[in-house]
C-alpha cells in the first residue's frame, strides 16, 4: 500500500506566493505604506523570514517587475515565433497582453506607480526588456503597415498598450470573457487607424 505523503512547498513557489502578495499590498497601499511585517502576515510568515528570500523592500520590488518583464518579452517571442503570418502574430500578441492585463491589474498599478523606487541598475534591465517587448510589436506591425514610420508604430505601441492595461480602472465591470472581447476589439480598432488618411 502507497504511503501517502503531504505535499511539501517548492521553494520557488514561496519566493511567488510572496511576490503576488507584495504586488497586492503595493498596490493597494502602495510601496512605502506596506511593510515588511505586512508582507510577510499576507503569506503567513513573519517579516523577518522574508529576508531569506530577499534582501529587503526594494529589491522585492526589483525582482517583481523584473520578473513580469521578463515573462512578458519571453512569452511574445515565442508567441511570434509559433505564428504563421503577421496578423496571427499579432492576434497572439493581443491575446496575451489582454491576458495579462485581466490577470494581473496590481502588477500594472504598481509599475506605474513605483518603478522609480527600483533600484537604478535593476531599472535599466526593466526598460531594456520593455523595449524589447515593444520591438516584437513593431516587428510584427511593419509587416502589416510597412509605408507606416517605425516611430509611429512604436507610439501606437504604446497606445494599444495604455488602452489594454486600462484594468485596474475595470476591474469587475463586466465577465472575464466579454471584457477580453471587448479589449480585443478595442486593440484592433485603435491600431486599424494606422491605415486612415494615407
Amino acid at each position: 500500500m502507497a504511503v501517502m505523503r503531504s505535499p511539501t512547498r517548492v521553494p520557488g513557489n514561496r519566493r511567488r506566493e510572496i511576490l503576488d502578495a507584495a504586488a497586492g499590498l503595493f498596490a493597494a497601499r502602495g510601496f512605502h505604506g506596506t511593510s515588511i511585517e505586512e508582507i510577510g502576515a499576507a503569506v503567513g510568515v513573519s517579516g523577518p523570514a522574508l529576508y531569506r528570500h530577499f534582501s529587503g523592500k526594494e529589491s522585492l520590488l526589483a525582482e517583481m517587475l523584473l520578473d513580469v518583464s521578463e515573462r512578458l518579452r519571453g512569452a511574445a517571442v515565442e508567441r511570434v515565433t509559433a505564428a504563421g503570418a503577421a496578423g496571427e502574430a499579432l492576434d497572439a500578441l493581443i491575446g496575451g497582453q489582454i491576458d495579462f492585463a485581466l490577470d494581473h491589474p496590481a502588477l500594472i498599478t504598481v509599475h506605474d506607480r513605483e518603478l522609480g523606487n527600483v533600484p537604478e541598475p535593476s531599472r535599466r534591465q526593466i526598460r531594456r526588456l520593455q523595449r524589447l517587448y515593444v520591438e516584437e510589436w513593431v516587428t510584427v506591425l511593419t509587416e502589416l503597415y510597412p509605408d507606416v514610420p517605425p516611430p509611429e508604430l512604436r507610439a501606437a505601441t504604446h497606445a494599444v498598450f495604455g488602452l489594454l492595461n486600462s484594468t485596474p480602472h475595470s476591474a469587475g465591470e463586466l465577465p472575464r470573457a466579454a471584457m477580453a472581447a471587448l479589449l480585443r476589439r478595442l486593440a484592433l480598432a485603435a491600431l486599424s487607424g494606422l491605415v486612415n488618411e494615407r
